[in-house]
């Protein structure tokens, strides 16, 4: 431990601790513009830099290392001008067009400058070439806007291990991008929108999707219909002054009907009918496995994650076959809202309009894929991320923090707990193991308050066993088999676990994957900027939300028997397969 002082304070920190960990744990803000927790630093920004006693310049906070005996200045004059100055400069290249531009007031140097009184940008000269890529269904690049920060390259390599955005040539003339200034689209991106999710001014952000559905509430020959991610609940409120993780379930649902909406539903609704189905799928590939002794893919992999489905097509397509065969919940539900609920209503696929909430820039790009057509047209015409919803909320003049609670339309809005972990790394492996150990052994999942804890928090990597032991008869053939089971979340981290699977080294029955750190309360549309601070918040508001409803099990989800019942026959029947199920194709790495 070394003792230090910041500011005049009195501060003890470990060896290695940068000045910026040492500020921040002391409660002392120094401004950052390329910093990203868990990553290491660039300095590329040099806002902020400190004073040091002793040291020739200013030093760069997020990557000096604290020495016994430092005393460090972070708001002295000669601090406060090469900030000023650092931010002038930076503004003299940036087109920001602030009036009209999608992160005005949402912007980190915006906020910034105003923060060090900068009212007038005295250096003059280029400007960078203004660039639109609109290549991708998810993602919008506008190269005069970028700062040259380098977060999105730190968190495409580092944090996600795909590496679609790198800085090329020097100085000025510096671009991030793809490789050889190719658009997003002629490179192997998943489109996870992380990137978006970190970016601190609108270099990149998310296709938006507003306009058309504005078009469509307005068009009184569509029904028009409206899903929303767990995940949603527990951020949407951060866009109107709420504090990160607080639940506002009930005042979304009010906000959505008040937009226009004719059906406000739940994704949560089909996210049971995801674990009954993929459930269904695994406890099959154990039986042909260890009672007809086919060669099955195992483990099987989660495929709700389209950003994972990306990385598996163009990196692992060896790992397709394990892939369940299982659509997104968000897909399941335009395809059972375009055939079942239109049915119930009288309305035609072709002028039902599904609309999604999703935490997530990739479920843009999924939703237009080829097989997702399952009800004869496209299941879903558009998602919203949380941060859209936020904006077309405001624009619509509604006072959301007045908004009283109502609750999600029926039938597509009933849902257990277990749905709402969906959101949560870990969440749907929970979600799964709850219906599938008590509908082997007839008993509730002998765990503390049903939660697998292993397979809970921010760790990248996350495993767990169960032995399955007193089952029922039909299930006999699994008695005494150890389940082993695994969690990532990151691709950077998949990456890893992929390898320890494909050279052996680990063995695993089911496989969770989240492409977003922390699951989708992490995703690339959420309300910036995300940190484990946040994303801990977010995912303790979930839990909450599971624990405090009657039902927490998906098979116990009596609209979800109704619908077996009246349409779908059983899970993995031909119903089912038609439209829930699907399958992937390899591509291409560029």
């Amino acid at each position: 431990m070394l003792n230090l002082t910041i500011n005049g304070k009195s501060i003890t920190a470990e060896s290695g601790t940068t000045i910026l960990a040492a500020a921040r744990s002391a409660g002392i803000r120094i401004p950052t513009l390329c910093y990203l927790e868990k990553s290491e630093p660039t300095g590329a920004c040099r806002v902020c830099l400190v004073e040091v006693s002793g040291a020739r310049t200013l030093c760069t906070a997020c990557s000096m290392p604290v020495a016994d005996g430092m005393e460090v200045q972070t708001n002295s004059p000669k601090v406060r001008a090469a900030r000023r100055q650092t931010v002038e400069l930076l503004l003299s290249e940036h087109d920001g067009n602030c009036q009209i531009c999608d992160r005005n007031q949402d912007c980190e140097l915006q906020n910034l400058a105003s923060e060090l009184g900068v009212r007038e940008i005295p250096f003059e000269g280029e400007k960078a070439e203004a660039r639109i890529d609109a290549s991708t269904p998810a993602l919008v690049r506008d190269n005069s806007k970028c700062i040259k920060c380098r977060r999105c390259v730190t968190v495409c390599s580092a944090i996600q291990g795909v590496g679609a955005l790198q800085p090329q040539g020097r100085g000025f003339d510096t671009v991030i991008g793809p490789a050889f200034t190719l658009n997003l689209d002629g490179v192997a991106c998943v489109q996870c929108g992380q990137c978006a999710a970190v970016c601190p001014v609108g270099a990149i952000s998310e296709r938006s999707h507003v306009e058309g559905v504005w078009a469509a509430l307005e068009d009184s020959s569509k029904t028009v219909v409206v899903q929303t991610a767990p995940a949603i609940r527990a951020a949407l409120g951060e866009c109107f002054g709420y504090a990160p993780g607080t639940l506002v379930t009930g005042k979304m649902a009010s906000a959505l009907r008040a937009l226009g909406f004719d059906g406000v539903f739940d994704t949560n609704f089909t996210a049971d009918l995801t674990i009954m189905e993929e459930g269904t799928e695994l406890l099959t590939r154990l039986k042909r496995a260890l009672v007809d002794g086919e060669d099955v893919p195992l483990p099987m992999f989660t495929s709700c994650s389209p950003g994972w489905i990306n990385f598996a097509e163009y990196y692992y397509p060896q790992f397709l076959p394990n892939l369940s065969t299982c659509k997104s919940p968000q897909q399941m539900f335009g395809a059972v809202a375009k055939t079942y609920y239109a049915q119930k209503i009288g309305v035609k696929p072709e002028d039902m309009v599904v609309v999604s909430v999703m935490p997530c820039t990739a479920k843009k790009f999924e939703c237009q894929r080829p097989e997702m057509h399952a009800s004869g047209v496209q299941d879903v015409d558009y998602v919203l991320t949380t941060r859209e919803l936020g904006r077309m909320i405001k624009e619509a003049g509604i006072d959301f923090r007045a908004l009283e609670d109502t609750e999600m339309d029926v039938p597509l809005g009933l849902s257990s707990g277990a749905a709402d972990i969906f959101a949560n790394t870990g969440g749907v492996m929970e979600a799964a193991l709850r219906t599938a150990y008590e509908l082997i052994t007839g008993r509730p999942l002998p765990m503390d308050n049903l939660h697998v804890q292993p397979v809970a928090g921010l760790t990248g990597i996350k495993s767990a066993s169960i032995v399955l032991e007193d089952l029922l008869p039909e299930w006999a053939f699994l008695e005494g088999v150890e389940l082993h089971v695994a969690v990532s979340h990151g691709l950077a981290n998949t990456r890893k676990l992929l390898e320890k699977i494909r050279t052996g080294e680990a063995k695993y029955h089911f496989v969770e994957v989240m492409t977003c750190p922390g699951g989708c309360i992490g995703g690339g549309g959420q309300p910036r900027l995300t940190d484990d601070a946040i994303r801990c918040k977010r995912m303790d508001a979930i839990f909450a939300e599971d624990e405090g409803k009657p039902m927490r099990k998906s098979h116990e989800n009596q609209a979800v028997q109704e619908l077996y019942k009246d349409f779908l026959g059983e899970p993995l029947g031909h119903r089912s397969h038609e439209l829930l199920h699907t399958h992937y194709h390899a591509k291409e790495p560029v």
